[in-house]
């Protein structure tokens, strides 16, 4: 991304959380490059501190309050400090996730009640921090960051799976209750695998090394696609063709879906190389992969093998499901 000279969002006080790498950080700097007012929160300041530095090369104005999505009281404190910092919030970004691998029974307890408060609890103590400052200065805009995770289950990522399709269903009933309110939007946002640090950061108790699925999506295409919503909000938006085929595809054919993503997974960990276990950044910020990218374009499909794989798979599911 480079210095703009049209500033589409200069006129904006944008809160993100999750900022400090991944899709969070492609997003702050998207925003910056546009003109808006930051206020970023995520758990390592340091990291934070080096992404508000990035966004004011920029010409922006932000600022980083490190903050821990799982606990209300740090959600509305971040929530204080941006309308003071800004004299207003005009959009809040809910993006910080994380995610736990491997089989319910082997992953330690605390560990998928840590990745539920982070994922769930975090977008609702979020949306409970800004709502207040939203309906009382008439207008305002949520954002949640649900991922295609929120339409298709993912084997070996139970808790992270319970997440997304909660986040989903907690955004659609705090729909019905804005509808009062006409100039107070909910957007949720459906990428497809990211190209990001996630995978790195993930707590692995898989015993082998994490690969995201290709074909993987440049999270740079999510911030764009952030920014046209910060100026035109719509209720949800699916970003990438591979999130709309898994969407329509668990849709048609759940059983199906499951048992072959539930196959491939075994598959892999059978030859995937080994690797110690892990909590990851599930329960404290790690000092590694604050960087935008992953690394993991490399493992990306073409699209005419994209193509082929998806007709492969909705013809192997019209098949089966001709003959029951």
């Amino acid at each position: 991304m480079t210095k703009q000279t049209s500033k589409k969002l200069s006129n904006k006080v944008i809160v993100v959380t999750g900022a400090s790498s991944g899709a969070g950080k492609a997003i702050s700097l998207q925003l910056a490059s546009e003109g808006a007012t930051l206020v970023l929160a995520a758990r390592s300041q340091k990291a934070l501190e080096e992404v508000a530095a990035e966004c004011r090369d920029f010409g922006a104005s932000a600022i980083a309050i490190p903050t821990d999505v799982r606990f209300s009281d740090s959600m509305q404190e971040l929530a204080r400090a941006a309308n003071k910092f800004g004299g207003r919030i005009d959009a809040w970004i809910n993006n910080a996730g994380v995610m736990a691998a491997g089989s319910l029974d082997k992953i330690p307890a605390e560990i998928g009640e840590e990745v539920i408060k982070t994922n769930l609890i975090g977008y609702m103590n979020g949306a409970y921090a800004v709502l207040p400052f939203f309906k009382q200065q008439g207008f305002g805009l949520l954002i949640n960051n649900i991922s295609v995770g929120g339409w298709f289950p993912v084997p070996y990522a139970t808790a992270y799976s319970a997440s997304k399709f909660g986040l989903r269903g907690f955004s659609q009933s705090l729909k019905g209750e804005l509808d009062v309110y006409p100039n107070i939007h909910v957007c949720d946002l459906y990428p497809a695998f990211l190209d990001t640090p996630g995978i790195q950061h993930a707590a692995n108790y898989t015993g082998a090394v994490l690969k995201p699925a290709p074909p993987v999506y440049d999270p740079r295409k999510l911030a764009r696609e952030v920014v046209s919503l910060v100026q035109h909000p719509k209720s949800s938006v699916t970003i990438g063709a591979a999130a709309a085929f898994l969407h329509l595809a668990s849709s048609l054919f759940p059983s199906l879906t499951r048992t072959i993503t539930g196959g491939v997974i075994r598959n892999y960990l059978k030859k995937a190389n080994t690797i110690a276990t892990t909590s990851g950044n599930v329960l404290h910020p790690v000092a590694y992969g604050t960087s935008i990218d992953g690394g993991w374009k490399k493992t990306s499909l073409s699209k005419r093998n994209l193509a082929g794989a998806l007709l492969m798979t909705v013809s192997l599911g019209l098949l089966l499901f001709q003959k029951k």
